[in-house]
């Protein structure tokens, strides 16, 4: 069984209603086989860009079903 991958994704949105992410500003950090060094990788980013309010990152589990 391959385990999990986890990624950290996001990046500068056009508005606050984060839709659709500027040209340019998109992210991709990973891949990561440990949920918590994705948190860690996210925790930089988010603190990187904490005062842009348009900016959002999330982590998502490749292969992950909603």
């Amino acid at each position: 069984m391959a385990k999990s991958r986890f990624w950290v994704i996001g990046g500068e949105f056009e508005s606050t209603a984060f839709e659709r992410v500027l040209d340019g500003t998109e992210k991709v950090v990973g891949p990561f086989t440990c949920p918590d060094a994705a948190k860690r990788a996210w925790e930089d980013l988010a603190v990187e860009t904490r005062s842009i309010c348009n900016a959002r990152f999330t982590i998502v589990q490749e292969g992950a079903r909603a």
